[in-house]
């Protein structure tokens, strides 16, 4: 069992510390301004006072924090993790930020004697505390084998992409795939009701055809019930969404149906949807539409 410092313990972050502790490894994180959650002290989690001290105690990192800066504040800012790197220490982060300051943040901790691996995940809230993460892995081919033990605990998916960076390439692939696909339900959704039909019995059959997802599944029924309150919030939607239309703009790339979703998530946002669930993309096109499904 391994002393893990784990720096991000919100949404997904509490209850993927957790499956750690269940399974006998020792965590220690951050306050960030408010206590960790009492149900991971309880498990015995610790504090430590920064991610310098976090380092220091720790074998293994994992960092779970909202956006790029945020990933690069933790680990080189003023008493980071690399301020208390030990040599062979293992960084794996699994935030979702960009692919090419990835691969810059694990030429710093190799040369700072550590392992950096990438390894965002997919799943949202309920594949964090059910351990049923997807996790999309950016290493070399010794730091994939270190880390998939501790990644095993909290993920069935686990593959090995490719090299640094290719983790988060992956991730951002996959959230222009759900945010395409939130839209498209949501749509279908809105067309059924404005036409007169019962939105639920339209889902189910739906369910048993070719138009078949776990986003119709579980975002579908979001979205019938009208329960926005976030699994996995807009404006982090938009985080990602960015890093595609960024990386797109660098390739050369035209990604049309990204940028209509990116657009249709600002709707929310303009009316103060940030902290929506993202299948509150609903919303957006309920207001063009000038119908809310159901009614």
């Amino acid at each position: 069992m391994s002393k893990i410092g784990f720096i991000g313990l919100g949404i997904m972050g509490r209850p993927m510390a957790g499956h750690l502790l269940d399974a006998g490894h020792q965590i220690v994180s951050v306050e960030h301004g408010k206590p960790i959650p009492q149900e991971l002290a309880d498990k015995g989690a610790t504090v430590a006072a920064n991610p310098k001290a976090v380092a220091e105690q720790a074998e293994v990192i994992i960092t779970m924090v909202p956006d790029t800066p945020d990933v690069e504040l933790v680990l080189f800012g003023e008493g980071g993790v690399i301020e208390g790197l030990k040599p062979g220490t293992l960084v794996i982060d699994m935030s979702s930020i960009a692919p090419i300051a990835t691969q810059d943040f694990a030429k710093r901790i190799h040369d700072a004697g550590g392992e950096y691996v990438d390894a965002p995940v997919s799943g949202g809230e309920g594949g964090a505390i059910n351990a049923a993460l997807t996790i999309m892995v950016g290493a070399t081919a010794e730091g994939f084998e270190r880390a998939l033990p501790i990644l095993e605990v909290m993920g069935k998916t686990i593959t090995h992409i490719g090299d640094h960076g290719a983790g988060q390439t992956c991730k951002v692939a996959n959230q222009i795939v759900v945010a395409l696909t939130i839209e498209a339900v949501a749509e279908g959704l809105l067309f059924a009701s404005k036409a007169g039909a019962d939105v639920a019995k339209v889902r189910e059959s739906l369910l048993g055809g070719l138009a078949q997802s776990k986003i119709l599944d579980v975002h579908g029924e979001r979205m019938i019930k009208r329960t926005f309150d976030p699994g996995f919030k807009i404006k982090l939607h938009q985080k990602d969404l960015n890093l595609a239309l960024e990386g797109a703009r660098s390739l050369k790339l035209s990604l049309p149906g990204t940028a209509n979703a990116q657009q249709l998530f600002q709707a929310c946002a303009a009316h103060g949807g940030d902290d929506w669930d993202h299948a509150g993309i609903l919303r957006a096109l309920e207001q063009l539409a000038d119908h809310e499904i159901g009614s």
